[in-house]
């Protein structure tokens, strides 16, 4: 299956309008450093948590580099949620120099 991707660029105006993101990090990762107004479900509790998921409009999903949110996209996406990958992931978000938050909530 071929899966959509954007950059985190991309991202940043996507958010900037309001936009749902989902990280599917492991909350150790999260707390370390995450993308401000994620939701955080780790890929292993998608799908006992699917109805906590946004499923009206896009979703853009996130995780550390790329490879658990395109595993992520691609389960969303057999299931009708407008699913993107975010390329890169959590680590080109920093590298870009955007802000992020860390600790717990």
């Amino acid at each position: 299956m071929e899966l959509p991707e954007i950059s985190v660029n991309q991202l940043a105006s996507e958010l900037a309008s309001g936009a749902a993101l989902l990280d599917v990090r492991e909350v150790d990762e999260w707390q370390q450093a995450r993308v401000r107004g994620g939701t955080l479900i780790p890929l292993g509790e998608i799908f006992d948590r699917l109805n906590e998921i946004p499923s009206n409009g896009r979703l853009y999903v996130i995780c550390k580099s790329g490879a658990r949110s395109a595993s992520a996209c691609e389960f969303l996406r057999l299931r009708g949620i407008d699913a993107v990958n975010v390329a890169g992931g959590t680590l080109a978000w920093i590298e870009s120099g955007r802000d992020i938050d860390s600790g717990s909530v």
